[in-house]
């Protein structure tokens, strides 16, 4: 039988595509003076990164340029890689709930990617399908050009500065995920027992579908309702835990990175950092309301809160201390400990690290 599709993944494209925004006015010349720029800065920020934070990562390599459709289709085949533990489990439902389910859940995907598609600019994508001959590739550098143009216009910052910045960013996840041999086998494996933690019968399906309705219909009201925290079971909770407790040690150790190489390299980045703050935490009533409900507030907060505990460690323990959070993924901090760096530190760092902790 053919594996059941959770999502129409080709309508999920279609609705992206068709609802995504056009990018900025840009000439040809401009548009491929961009892209020219992206790639090579790419490579030049991951020169930086590598020897800023001392891992020690695979060479680099020219960061692949997307337009916003190209920024939807990528995003839509990673989430086939990541769903599909999930796919074979939906396969015993109800041929007559998949098939509506996967039609409506396929627009949502779609709208939702629309709304990301114009804001991001760049990102490490971790998951892609496999290569003709079968090879899954280890991931790849993402940068949406049109986003980088609109934001540094929209900013009135310097073009050459703001893109070697944002490389700097996104290139610190490849120089992570290259450089930290388990993380990116880590990071999918805690995705998997997510995915697989739901109870995924009938009524808890209609549950939990009640369950995003009441956490849209809170969002509106200017609650605290977010949809991923609506339709999670414990078992689930704690594998989320686990999940944002490294994302937001990679998200943080980026931000990190790209201040700390940036004065050197970047010379408006101070000028960067600050109009880039504020505009991380604009947006009108809708564009905020959509943050919220997708949990991207929540990211906003993460940033600030995984840099700290980057500069905290790096700070009093320097940059080798920090690096032993990489070492395996019981050095990782916990959610609480990202929160209070001492903590980790005296677990991993102080005496009692030499006592193998618990496996």
């Amino acid at each position: 039988m053919v594996g059941m599709q959770v999502i129409d993944w080709d309508l999920a494209v279609a609705t992206g595509v068709r609802l995504v925004r056009p990018g900025p006015q840009v000439t040809r010349e401009e548009a491929r003076q961009a892209v020219a720029d992206l790639r090579t800065l790419s490579r030049e920020a991951e020169g930086h990164v590598r020897e800023f934070t001392g891992i020690d990562s695979a060479p680099p390599e020219e960061a692949t340029v997307v337009d916003r459709p190209g920024w939807i289709r990528a995003n839509v085949d990673g989430f086939r890689v990541v769903l599909e533990p999930l796919t074979d489990k939906m396969s015993s439902m109800p041929p007559i709930v998949s098939a509506v389910g996967s039609r409506i859940t396929g627009v949502e995907v779609g709208a939702v990617l629309a709304f990301l598609a114009s804001r991001v600019l760049g990102q490490y994508e971790l998951f892609l399908p496999p290569d003709p001959s079968g090879n899954a590739p280890t991931g790849r550098l993402t940068l949406v050009a049109p986003n980088i143009v609109h934001a540094e216009r929209e900013l009135g910052v310097s073009p050459r500065d703001f893109r070697l910045w944002v490389c700097l960013h996104e290139e610190t996840h490849r120089v992570q995920f290259t450089g930290v041999p388990w993380l990116r086998e880590y990071v999918r494996g805690q995705m998997t027992e997510f995915l697989l933690a739901s109870d995924m019968d009938l009524m808890t399906l209609l549950e939990r579908l009640r369950a995003a309705s009441d956490a849209v219909a809170d969002a509106f009201k200017g609650g605290e309702g977010n949809l991923i925290e609506a339709i999670q079971t414990p078992e689930q909770k704690a594998v989320l835990d686990r999940v944002t407790a490294v994302m937001t040690l990679v998200e943080g150790h980026g931000d990190y990175v790209m201040d700390a190489v940036g004065p050197s390299v970047v010379p408006s980045v101070a000028d960067i950092r600050a109009k880039f703050q504020r505009r991380r935490e604009g947006g009108s009533r809708i564009d905020q309301l959509i943050r919220r409900f997708l949990g991207i507030e929540l990211k906003m907060k993460q940033y600030a809160e995984g840099s700290r505990f980057v500069r905290t460690v790096v700070d009093e323990a320097g940059m080798a201390g920090f690096n032993k959070v990489w070492t395996s993924p019981e050095t990782l901090p916990d959610r609480d400990e990202i929160a209070d760096p001492r903590a980790w530190m005296n677990r991993v760092l102080g005496t009692r690290a030499v006592e193998p902790g618990p496996a």
